[in-house]
């Protein structure tokens, strides 16, 4: 099975190095800088579940020839999604299948409109990662996975295909059977993580062990989760009380990968995630000051970024 990963970040780079590492074909399509970077030094994994180094990748850049690819795993920012889809698109053939890794649901749509619902499943991964100064990938959470299904339920026999392809990573790459409930679940637990620790500038920890940080943590979850249950996504009655727990449960210097973009400088998905909810809730007239409060520090965080402060 041939594999183009679209990107060689935090992401890409590790779930692309991880099938390298087993002996998937794999090809990374990435921008001049790092496409320097990785032929000279090749792709370096530090995790916490073991180290790897591919010392030469398969490399191309946007418009050189390749393929034809079995599958194309997109791992890219939201804000560079319609690049992304451009630099893809001269990959798709007839049967490939595009899995997005992108947190978040809006992009689903633009997907759907370039290259048909037929040839794009649902996509999402969870893990901790990012890159270090030296473009080494950098992975520190206990969870390293990526799951992917047909939107509409069920397991096809191309979704089986790619699962027996994919297994027997060091981490962790399966199918589901409701990949719609799964993206609209870790959407939700996304945006309240992302929000809630750019909103504090910190890690989960000291969020966890202030005054009211449990409480305005949840009052974000059931903000969000209402705008999300008014737009009769399929996610569990108790899935607040669910993330809850799992957010109690992470370790005291967890970070989302929001906060560590704000942390270099970097461009955030605010409004892909946080926006998005928040553009639905005032069309439907729900109350969601919390997510107002956090989406507003976001943009302040723009402003200020712009204009290099």
């Amino acid at each position: 099975m041939k594999v183009l990963v679209l990107g060689a970040g935090g992401i890409g780079g590790y779930f692309g190095g991880r099938l390298a590492e087993k002996g998937v074909d794999v090809t990374f399509l990435v921008r001049e800088r790092r496409y320097k970077q990785l032929a000279e030094n090749g792709l370096r994994l530090q995790s916490i579940h073991g180290d790897f180094h591919l010392e030469r990748p398969q490399l191309m850049k946007s418009g050189e020839e390749g393929g034809p690819f079995d599958v194309v795993l997109l791992s890219n920012k939201a804000y560079h999604l319609e690049e992304s889809i451009n630099d893809i698109a001269p990959y798709i053939g007839e049967k490939t299948v595009v899995i997005p890794l992108l947190n978040g649901i809006a992009h689903m749509e633009l997907l759907w409109e370039r290259f048909g619902r037929e040839r794009v499943l649902g996509g999402l991964c969870f893990i901790e990662t990012t890159l270090n100064a030296d473009g080494d990938v950098v992975q520190t959470s206990a969870t390293h996975e990526t799951v992917f299904g047909e939107w509409e339920g069920g397991l096809s026999e191309r979704v089986e295909q790619i699962a027996e392809a994919f297994s027997g990573i060091n981490g962790s790459m399966r199918a589901s059977t409701n990949i719609q409930r799964d993206a609209w679940q870790k959407y939700l637990f996304i945006t309240t993580m992302s929000g809630i620790t750019t909103l504090m500038n910190s890690a989960v920890g000291p969020i966890r062990d202030s005054l009211y940080g449990m409480e305005l943590t949840r009052q974000l979850a059931e903000e969000c989760a209402a705008v999300i249950r008014a737009l009769e996504a399929p996610i569990r009655p108790d899935i607040v009380d669910k993330q809850m727990e799992t957010f109690q449960k992470q370790g005291a210097a967890m970070k989302s990968s929001m906060l560590r973009d704000m942390e270099k400088g970097l461009a955030v998905e605010g409004d892909h995630l946080q926006g998005y909810l928040l553009e639905h809730a005032e069309k439907r007239g729900l109350s969601t000051p919390l997510l107002k409060v956090v989406y507003n520090n976001l943009k302040v965080y723009e402003q200020k970024r712009s204009a290099g402060k």
